[in-house]
């Protein structure tokens, strides 16, 4: 009775390993992906105000125009990029809804779309649900994470059509710099490739400077991002994306039939967050913590690289001769530490474990002693 696409497509790795801790008890977790602080308070009291006024309606397929306006402004203000509010912006449920709908409105069956791994655990489903094939880039520590124009050069075809990147990166923490985008922009502007750049965590980028990749080609590339990572608003599930009117108006079609609009509510809390500086004071904790658990596990041994942003590490146990999963789950068991296996992210993140550094500094440091114990055990 079902599709033989979707029975091919294995279940999230991640909700799979989580499945374990339910009622551990005394677990600490570095494993959940979002900010640990609460939505901002003026965000969360515009929101209400909007459900007292009885804002309780459907908006446009499109999204609230004043909301698309601000992103507008604010992209305008902070990258000198200029996007209409009426066709070249789409309110979506997240960023999650906005890569199935970008991949779905350039795709024919079998169009190759490249994926530096590792990566987000959605690219490559939502590639093969949307009739495309993900060709993969991996990606090493000793270069940081990163790929160069070569390692696109080597994997175009003929069917090539996109690429996903995703920076500053989850897992890894890694961004790239205006000098390396303006090389990857090159590649990909004469090889006639679409650039879906999700840039969720652009916000929480630290000593680089955040440049998006519209910057360098605007009328290639699909700019996807939101409020949930850097205005802790996970739960609000609202993204949105920027690009040629083109695009973003099919992405609109197939938007409009399956979702219809993002919750009002949602729309007006996005609105108020645009009104404010309140990603400031989370960026700056999440700087704080980063260089405690980096220091941390390096200190006990395993070897890890500073982030450039996001709030996740990506540090190496290849030394402790455990595979990820294995690592991972006896960690879990044996001292109560919640960490992803870093294959989840691909294959190229075997002998990697992901660790979340959004959570408060003292559950950090009693990780890190627990972590030390495990692995005086093994």
């Amino acid at each position: 009775m079902l599709s033989k696409r979707v029975l091919e497509i294995p279940p999230s790795g991640i909700r799979k390993f989580f499945d374990l801790i339910t009622g551990m008890p005394d677990v600490i977790s570095l494993g959940v992906g979002e900010p640990d602080f609460p939505t901002p308070w003026h965000i969360r009291e515009d929101a209400l105000y909007s459900i007292e006024k009885g804002w309780t309606t459907y908006t446009s397929n499109w999204g609230l125009l004043p909301l698309r306006e601000k992103i507008s402004e604010v992209v305008y203000s902070k990258y000198n990029l200029s996007y209409d509010p009426k066709d070249e912006v789409l309110i979506t449920v997240g960023v999650s809804e906005a890569i199935d709908l970008a991949l779905r409105a350039i795709l024919e069956p079998d169009d190759e779309v490249l994926i530096p791994e590792p990566s987000y655990v959605s690219y490559k489903p939502c590639v093969i649900m949307a009739s495309g094939k993900p060709i993969v880039i991996p990606t090493k520590f000793s270069n940081k994470f990163r790929i160069k124009p070569d390692d696109i050069k080597e994997r175009l075809t003929s069917k090539t059509k996109a690429i996903i990147l995703c920076y500053p990166n989850n897992p890894t923490g890694m961004t790239y710099t205006k000098d390396e985008l303006f090389a990857i922009a090159n590649v990909c502007k004469e090889n006639d490739i679409i650039v879906i750049s999700d840039e969720i965590y652009g916000l929480l980028s630290y000593e680089i400077e955040h440049k998006p990749f519209a910057s360098f080609l605007k009328d290639k590339t699909i700019w996807l991002s939101g409020f949930s990572k850097g205005y802790a608003m996970t739960g609000w599930r609202l993204g949105y994306a920027l690009g040629c009117e083109e695009i973003i108006s099919a992405m609109c079609k197939i938007h409009q039939y399956i979702i219809l609009c993002a919750p009002i509510m949602s729309q007006y809390a996005g609105l108020s967050a645009l009104s404010s500086n309140s990603f400031i004071d989370i960026k700056d904790e999440f700087s704080r913590r980063r260089r405690l658990i980096v220091d941390g596990l390096n200190s006990i041994g395993l070897s890890c690289l500073m982030p450039d942003g996001a709030f996740f590490v990506f540090p190496s146990i290849e030394k402790t001769g455990l595979s990820s999963d294995d690592f991972s789950e006896k960690l879990l068991f044996s001292e109560h530490v919640a960490t992803v296996p870093g294959n989840i992210f691909g294959e190229c993140g075997e002998g990697f474990i992901r660790c979340s550094y959004a959570t408060s500094t003292e559950k950090i440091e009693k990780a890190i002693e627990r972590m030390a114990i495990f692995l005086k055990k093994i």
